[in-house]
């Protein structure tokens, strides 16, 4: 049975509120793309939560400061509930968002969702090429249909938001990436190279750019921002750098618990989207308010602030900058997630990071020996 206090405690002046809400509405999804970010054993996880429980958990979330909610999946647009969630998220003020492949999106389902008061729509791609992108998407009309709907996206009103995903296998393609973007009047365009959680950490070798393509990539993007400057295009690029070639690590997050707050399809709730493979016990809205769970909660205590700090961290002069890094960034990589990220040119695991750069050397595999994200094979990595 949900657990609500009698008497909530009040905020905490050391724990901000959780300003953004990401609404993992489902783990399904028609396309199968080798980097998701959903978890490996998304084909267990338990049912989705009703609409009633994610009405619930949308107005929860703004009694507790929530200004901003994102829908995603897998692919939200499979929820036929969509429309609903996003007219009562507007209700209530949230600015919406949603986070869309686009497959499933028709004209209609925009209007739909314009007259519940959607405020911005992202749209992924895995290419500007059809071929590699529908061979990355593990469907043949994934392209075309993704060109229809960015069409019809700015034909009603949006800013034309695009992601990218940039890996071995699109990164030297970056100039016609981008030029699509400009052929497609887009506004905003996030070249986010991989990060590797989730299916791209299991893909990693096979992902993994080089040094040099990105140097290129970003060489490239750069001088496409100067020019757009010149022309006074409104087109924003912005390029994202993958963690493994970094020397220090990124504030993952804003810090563990401090600004985000992730609701998944079963209703657990985590304070980052990749947190579900720690070894850590995470509540669940079926059992308790957001609240609790943002405030009292073991798992979203668990790395706030600096107490849980080993060294190098620990007496570190960027702690208050990077707050440690990524805690599933050194579950993952060293089988600690209290570990110093292993990023960090301070890091004594450090070494790892550099092995994964020097595997990066060599010809990537051909696509088709990457793993792809569905269900058997979540079945099958997960031991079942």
């Amino acid at each position: 049975m949900r657990q609500t206090p009698q008497q909530p405690p009040s905020p905490s002046e050391t724990v901000g509120l959780p300003l953004w809400l990401l609404a993992e509405l489902t783990y399904r999804c028609p396309l199968q793309c080798p980097y998701c970010s959903n978890p490996l054993d998304f084909a267990l996880q338990g049912a989705e939560l009703t609409t009633d429980e994610w009405l619930g958990v949308i107005t929860e979330g703004r009694q507790l400061g929530a200004a901003q909610i994102g829908f995603s999946g897998g692919e939200p647009l499979v929820r036929t509930d969509l429309p609903e969630l996003i007219g009562e998220a507007r209700r209530l003020g949230y600015y919406t968002n949603l986070i869309t492949s686009g497959i499933g999106l028709t004209e209609q389902k925009i209007a739909d969702f314009q007259r519940a008061g959607l405020d911005h729509i992202q749209i992924s791609f895995q290419s500007s090429d059809e071929q590699i992108n529908n061979m990355l998407a593990n469907s043949h009309k994934a392209f075309a249909q993704k060109l229809a709907m960015a069409r019809a996206v700015k034909a009603h009103g949006y800013p034309m938001v695009l992601n990218f995903v940039i890996h071995r296998h699109n990164i030297d393609h970056i100039e016609r990436i981008i030029e699509l973007c400009i052929a497609l009047d887009a506004d905003f365009v996030e070249l986010a190279t991989c990060q590797f959680y989730g299916w791209a950490y299991l893909n990693r070798a096979g992902l993994l750019p080089t040094r040099e393509q990105l140097a290129r990539a970003e060489r490239i993007t750069n001088e496409y921002r100067a020019r757009l400057a010149a022309e006074g295009h409104p087109c924003k690029l912005i390029f994202v750098m993958p963690d493994y070639y970094e020397e220090r690590p990124k504030p993952c997050m804003s810090g563990w618990g401090s600004l985000f707050l992730t609701v998944t399809p079963d209703g657990t709730a985590l304070p980052c989207h990749g947190a579900r493979q720690l070894p850590i016990t995470f509540p669940n809205v079926r059992d308790h308010d957001l609240r609790h769970i943002w405030y009292e909660s073991f798992g979203f205590n668990r790395y706030r602030g600096r107490d849980w700090m080993p060294e190098p961290c620990r007496s570190c002069s960027e702690k208050d900058e990077d707050f440690g890094g990524c805690r599933c960034q050194a579950f993952m990589l060293t089988g600690n997630a209290a570990n110093a990220d292993p990023v960090c040119g301070k890091s004594p695991h450090h070494g790892v990071i550099v092995n994964a750069r020097t595997e990066a050397l060599g010809l990537p595999p051909a696509v088709q020996q990457l793993v792809f994200r569905n269900e058997r094979n979540s079945r099958r990595v997960s031991g079942v």
